[in-house]
């Protein structure tokens, strides 16, 4: 009993994923949260999903046979399972993160994204990662990430509170070298910037208001890119799973 305890206290300090595993977990835990009819997945299924087009960053062309050995390690970690079906011909895999980690459904949701698609800054986060769980506000997603980020789980570029930060993923192989580089605690952050003000005080305040109208024109913009960015890959991801559907109503009609 006491060695059982101890192993899945070791599993649970899983930091660290190969680029593989990360794409496999990651379509496992999109699958399931999007198009739970269809999960668990088949190798092929998984295979089709690590090398779809859509919310995907990089595109990668694997294999069967590169899947499949990714799901053998990761089984190996406890992150996943093979499900028979009642058929007993096909296998399926399922995985097991909420078994092996106390994330809440969010958190889940946020670490999928970013293992798909790497670095995003958190409007696109929010919008991506709400199309498996609702995260309906910028507050609500920073109050995650940050649980997240307390963990040493992600990592930013910047204090969560400031627009316009980027986030990623932090379960990079050490020699990858994915890091964004923040030094600072976000304790320190609002201080600095509440400093930045008083180092240009002597400034002509009649600037000021020229580069804030400015600055929202810009923000607006990006809003409505961001918009406009999300409703293509819904639509292509949409196609990707009727597609996919399709492909495996037809194999089952062969059969």
């Amino acid at each position: 009993m006491n060695d059982t305890t101890q192993e899945e206290k070791e599993l649970l300090h899983i930091t660290e994923l190969s680029r593989q595993q990360r794409r496999v977990i990651g379509v496992l835990l999109e699958k399931a949260f999007t198009t739970p009819d269809q999960y668990p997945l088949t190798l092929k299924a998984v295979t089709t999903g690590c090398n779809q087009k859509s919310n995907r960053d990089p595109v990668s062309n694997y294999s069967e046979s590169q899947v499949f050995e990714t799901l053998d390690t990761l089984r190996e970690m406890g992150l996943v399972a093979v499900i028979h079906s009642d058929s007993g011909r096909t296998e399926r895999y399922r995985h097991y993160m909420r078994r092996r980690f106390n994330f809440t459904e969010p958190q889940l949701a946020i670490l999928t994204e970013l293992w798909l698609r790497g670095r995003q800054t958190m409007g696109e986060l929010r919008g991506r990662a709400s199309r498996m769980v609702p995260i309906e506000t910028l507050d609500e997603l920073r109050n995650e990430f940050k649980g997240l980020l307390d963990q040493k789980y992600v990592q930013s570029n910047g204090s969560i509170e400031r627009r316009g930060i980027e986030v990623d993923h932090n379960w990079y192989q050490e020699r990858e070298g994915k890091t964004l580089g923040f030094e600072h605690s976000p304790e320190e952050e609002p201080a600095a910037i509440e400093r930045e003000p008083s180092s240009a005080s002597t400034a002509p305040k009649a600037a000021t208001p020229d580069l804030s109208e400015f600055s929202a024109v810009i923000e607006q913009l990006q809003h409505e890119n961001q918009s406009l960015r999300r409703e293509i890959e819904t639509i292509t991801q949409s196609l990707e799973e009727l597609k996919h559907q399709l492909i495996e109503l037809k194999q089952e009609l062969g059969s």
